[in-house]
């Protein structure tokens, strides 16, 4: 079963097509003998064994509906084996305390074992990942988590290290744990372990050895959305509470669904769109699930004004974000996982087949944990074909539109490409305006005659020559002559790493 809080491919399902009752299978059942006797009755079909499996909860769950079933971090529950599967997004559950019944969350619980992928301290990610989460601000030195390492063959325990010297920067330290022939754990060979756990405890008493620090407590985790059932919700089920910024679309609120859970409301202008127009956006945002975009929960759609319901990013906007204090604490290593994190849910885009056409840091919101992910996707478009033409009187911000685009209305995923590269731009200078001093026509005669915007001058951090070399290629004339997002992930998930072997 495992942990299903990485899993960004999951799929949207309605309780209506839960498996709600267990179903009886078919047995065969074949005479002892081999033969059939018409004066011998056969003996009764065997009633199968059912199979309970208990799983712990990772997080609080507050039921939204009646035949939900809440519960609290730590709680076990009960389901059946034949009900736990990966289509499945709820699960049928009893509270093995209470004797409750109802459905869960399934990316809310793991199996209650002693299994390295059952415990706190086990993330399923990469190296790159690990430093992400560990480097976030607010952890404690010998914060931890043990991953799988780079080959799949053992485990890794990453650690984060502040240092003892103040001002120093903060390092994470990556540790190998290797297994004896007999099955034993150990970092170093003078000492072994029969288990992962017990290795751990080791490691955080204050007099162990061996490590950078002792081991504080593990990495902690981000809380992830329940996936809900029905696309439409009603009105009364939404409380707006605090307006958190207003457009030429209407208005953004921070409210309450189902009275439980904290979310952002985009409220449209009445008038301002037709229904369809409106639930384009939201037929797109329903069928692109992924980690690195935004996630919609629901839209409201009987009368104006019509609302679209999405997970809540406590910084707001990335842009507004790069320009306050704790913004402007970002170090570099921050700046490039935020590029990182972009290019991987445009990549997701770009395999399946959108553009987003607006891709700019105002359209890039920031959660818990330095978290980015992607919105604002009421421009995005599918591409039957490889060029999406849009109409003549659409409007485009053209200090982040590709030459192609904003004189032949020509986009392609490359175009997004170009964007990105003027989003990169934005996020090393903490959300200056690109082109300073111009305004549009001259930046597009400017691109004309074939110069490029140049280097940031006086930046708060130095700026790699590769990182504006890498700048400069999202802004080839030649759209194919671009990098796809895909590389572009891989480059900055690998930016600061050489190889996975490094170890101490």
């Amino acid at each position: 079963m495992g942990n299903k809080i990485s899993d960004g491919f999951s799929k949207i399902r309605t309780k209506a097509n839960r498996k709600r009752t267990s179903e009886t299978p078919s047995t065969n059942v074949i005479h002892s003998s081999g033969i059939s006797s018409p004066s011998r009755e056969l003996p009764p079909i065997p009633t199968p064994t059912s199979t309970k499996v208990i799983v712990r909860a990772l997080y609080d769950f507050a039921g939204v509906s009646d035949d939900d079933l809440s519960f609290k971090k730590g709680d076990k529950l009960e389901i059946e084996q034949s009900n736990i599967t990966d289509q499945e997004d709820w699960w049928l559950a009893r509270h093995t305390r209470t004797n409750a019944t109802g459905y869960i969350p399934s990316n809310y619980v793991v199996k209650a074992d002693e299994s390295p992928q059952s415990q706190d301290w086990w993330y399923n990610f990469d190296r790159h990942e690990a430093e992400r989460r560990l480097l976030l601000p607010g952890h404690k030195t010998g914060t931890f988590l043990i991953r799988p390492a780079g080959d799949n063959l053992s485990y890794v325990l990453s650690v984060l290290d502040l240092g003892t010297t103040k001002g120093c920067d903060p390092t994470i330290k990556h540790y190998r744990i290797k297994t004896m022939d007999n099955g034993d754990f150990y970092i170093s060979t003078n000492r072994q372990f029969k288990d992962l756990a017990a290795l751990i405890t080791f490691y955080q008493s204050k007099n162990s050895t061996g490590l950078c620090c002792p081991l504080h407590i593990p990495c902690p985790r981000m809380k992830p959305i329940p996936i809900f059932d029905e696309l439409e919700v009603k009105r009364d089920a939404v409380l707006l509470t605090t307006k958190l910024g207003a457009g030429c679309f209407g208005e953004v609120w921070k409210g309450k669904l189902h009275k439980v859970l904290d979310v952002a409301v985009k409220q449209l202008k009445k008038d301002s769109m037709s229904s369809e127009a409106f639930l384009d956006e939201a037929r797109i945002m329903h069928k692109l699930y992924h980690d690195r975009i935004v996630r919609l929960l629901g839209v409201v759609l009987n009368a104006e004004p019509f609302l679209i319901i999405t997970e809540l990013m406590i910084h707001g906007a990335l842009l507004d974000f790069l320009h306050s204090e704790s913004g402007k604490k970002l170090k570099f290593s921050h700046l490039i996982s935020m590029n990182s994190q972009i290019a991987e849910g445009m990549a997701f885009l770009e395999v399946k087949g959108y553009i987003h056409r607006d891709l700019r840091a105002a359209n890039i919101l920031v959660g818990e944990q330095y978290c980015v992910k992607i919105a604002d996707l009421g421009l995005a478009r599918s591409l039957k074909e490889d060029v999406y033409n849009a109409h003549q009187d659409a409007k485009f911000p053209i200090k982040w539109t590709a030459p192609e685009a904003a004189h032949e209305r020509k986009f392609t995923t490359k175009s997004d490409v170009w964007s990105f590269g003027v989003l990169m731009y934005e996020i090393i200078t903490f959300g200056k305006v690109p082109y300073p001093g111009m305004n549009g026509s001259e930046v597009l005669r400017m691109i004309e005659r074939g110069e490029r915007m140049a280097m940031p001058a006086h930046n708060p951090i130095p700026i790699p020559v590769q990182y504006y070399e890498l700048m400069k290629k999202c802004w080839h004339q030649n759209p194919d002559d671009r990098p796809t997002f895909e590389s572009l992930h891989d480059l900055f998930d690998n930016y600061t790493i050489s190889t996975e072997e490094q170890y101490l």
